[in-house]
């Protein structure tokens, strides 16, 4: 695949094992290195050297590397995944200002890359709150390109690197570089023996009182007209004995036929958000839009029941449809503006997880030709009623105030992006790694006649899969 700025190299059609993947790597670059032509403009170019390998772990693969950020990817369907290390190129902001002008910010980023380039991270949920210092390694926006990746796509497993080379770069430098990195790729993939460390002790901000009051005031503005719907979240903090590696979520994950995105992002050791969400946001191929409506949850442990029963529980509550309608018409409304046309699915479905069930509606669009680029998209439909509210700059107000905590990357786009395709999931279920603790973030949708501890037993129910790693055995 070949054009004026991008390139793919492939040393060798033979599927290697990882070790010799990286040999293989290695010598593709130092034959590069040969064909040099030093007064070459290489200003925005991209050479991938790509290597077909046997079939590997990936979350294994990347628990092993010391090399960081450590990034994973999985879409729903799981038949792409990436597990990438180290930076070839990044897109990153950290300033201050609302979503829409994040989001410009973005564009404007993008806008300069090479369009095969696909860069993976996330955004803040509401760059208009303050953050907390937890959150701190994690900017306004944060997206890499690994310098090395592990990827399972069409079926098929490649190891390859990327080489990003800039107007002014010193491209034998560079190629030294990433040859020096893929020296300390680390092939052995033996991590049995690690394991969680004790869980020492649980609290919750808000605690059950305090969410009870909480969730009172936001009803009163449904009372008052203000808002329809609202999605408060708490923060379950978890303190362990010791340090512990966040990637051990990943690898214990304990329902792998879940339909749900897995997201992973490590900036330094032992710091890093993840998500396992049953979530789209949107994914966009060209002006080829598809997005969902997902709102509305039965937690199959709190009515004794499987699949059917949560089916005709979710189907029948008048409560459940109401809220996924509000989000079924504010994705119709928010898409309308930007796109020629809009085909929202009649049929209301049932998403089946291990211990959840979720109302759940398609929707696909084509983009009109001027909104052809994620920024619109993204300002359109994050954050969804589903995790922010009706309306929604209200409903981003209310969230500030009401909830003690920033949400940080919760609830946000989280990723993959290119110039000319991108998927990105809603980062719920998800939680903040940083050293000996853990925050859980989950939340839920407020309309009228919502009762508050029934929402925070809801609450509980969608942080239970990250909650069983901790209790699994060694």
């Amino acid at each position: 695949m070949m054009s004026e700025h991008y390139h793919t190299i492939t040393p060798s059609a033979e599927l290697l094992s990882i070790e010799k993947a990286v040999a293989s790597l290695k010598t593709a670059l130092s034959l590069y290195d040969d064909k040099l032509d030093a007064g070459k403009d290489h200003k925005n170019h991209l050479v991938t050297f790509s290597q077909p390998v046997l079939p590997a772990d990936l979350p294994v693969w990347l628990s092993v590397q010391t090399i960081y950020p450590r990034v994973f990817w999985m879409n729903r369907e799981k038949d792409y995944a990436v597990a990438g290390i180290g930076i070839a190129d990044t897109i990153t902001y950290d300033g201050e200002g609302n979503n829409d002008e994040m989001f410009r910010q973005f564009e404007r980023s993008i806008a300069r890359k090479t369009p095969q380039a696909r860069y993976f991270g996330g955004f803040h949920f509401n760059n208009s709150e303050r953050q907390d210092p937890i959150w701190k390694e994690f900017s306004t926006f944060s997206f890499v390109l690994p310098l090395v990746q592990l990827t399972f796509e069409n079926e098929h497993y490649s190891l390859s690197c990327h080489l990003w080379l800039e107007q002014g770069d010193n491209i034998i430098t560079k190629i030294r570089e990433l040859t020096e990195l893929l020296d300390r790729v680390v092939t052995s993939t033996d991590c049995s023996a690690s394991k969680l460390p004790e869980l020492l002790n649980i609290s919750y901000n808000p605690d059950e009182t305090r969410w009870i009051e909480l969730c009172r005031k936001a009803l009163r503005t449904f009372t008052s007209g203000e808002m329809e719907k609202i999605m408060l979240a708490r923060q379950t903090i978890l303190e362990f004995s010791t340090t512990l590696s966040p990637l051990l979520f990943l690898l214990r994950y304990p329902y792998p036929e879940n339909a749900i995105y897995r997201f992973y992002f490590e900036p330094a050791e032992n710091r890093a958000f993840f998500s396992f969400s049953p979530e789209r946001l949107y994914r966009r191929n060209g002006n080829k839009l598809l997005t969902e409506a997902l709102a509305g949850t039965c937690s199959k442990e709190m009515i004794k029941g499987g699949d059917h029963h949560a089916s005709e529980a979710l189907l029948n509550s008048e409560k459940d449809i109401r809220e996924h309608n509000f989000v079924r018409a504010m994705i119709y409304e928010d898409l309308f503006p930007i796109c020629s046309e809009i085909d929202m699915e009649e049929e209301v479905c049932v998403m089946q997880l291990n211990r959840l069930a979720h109302l759940y509606t398609r929707c696909s669009a084509t983009l009109k030709p001027e909104f052809k680029n994620d920024s619109d998209v993204l300002k359109r439909l994050h954050p969804t009623p589903a995790v922010g509210g009706v309306p929604k700059k209200p409903a981003l107000q209310h969230i500030m105030e009401l909830e003690p905590f920033s949400r940080g990357w919760y609830a946000a786009p989280v990723g993959w992006i290119s110039r000319d395709a991108a998927e990105f999931s809603v980062a719920i279920r998800s939680a903040l790694v940083n050293g000996r603790f853990t925050w859980l973030y989950s939340g839920a949708g407020l309309v009228t006649g919502s009762d508050p501890l029934s929402e925070w037993n809801e609450v509980d129910q969608k942080i239970g899969d990250i909650l069983t790693i901790t209790r699994q055995e060694a």
